[in-house]
This record gives structure tokens, C-alpha cells and sequence, in this order.
């Protein structure tokens, strides 16, 4: 499995306001389509299925 970089808090911080700002954009009748969508082209990025479906796993604790 290859190195990912980590963000730092301002790092993350762009990213939260980058996503909001777009599902925003999207509005709420694409919204979903729009973060599947999103999630789709990361996991490609990514290259590791295996990691997506823990992150997948991650984000669903605690909804």
C-alpha cells in the first residue's frame, strides 16, 4: 500500500470549504449524485479499494 499524505488542520480546513461550497453549487437535487460522483474520482486517485471501503467504514461510525 503506497504513503498518503496527511493534511494539516488548514489544509483540511480548505478542503471542508471546498466541498461545502460545492454541494452548495450542486444544490440539493444533485447533491448526492454529486458526492458519489466526488467519492468515485477519489477512489480511482487513490488506487487502493481496500482503503476506500475503511474510509468508507470510517465515515459511517458515529452519523
Amino acid at each position: 500500500m503506497k504513503s498518503i499524505p496527511q493534511l494539516d488542520r488548514a489544509g483540511l480546513e480548505a478542503v471542508y470549504d471546498t466541498l461545502a461550497q460545492a454541494i452548495d453549487q450542486a444544490g440539493v437535487e444533485k447533491a448526492e449524485l454529486f458526492l458519489v460522483k466526488l467519492a468515485l474520482l477519489q477512489a480511482q486517485a487513490q488506487g487502493d479499494a481496500q482503503a476506500f471501503v475503511q474510509q468508507v467504514q470510517a465515515a459511517l461510525r458515529d452519523l
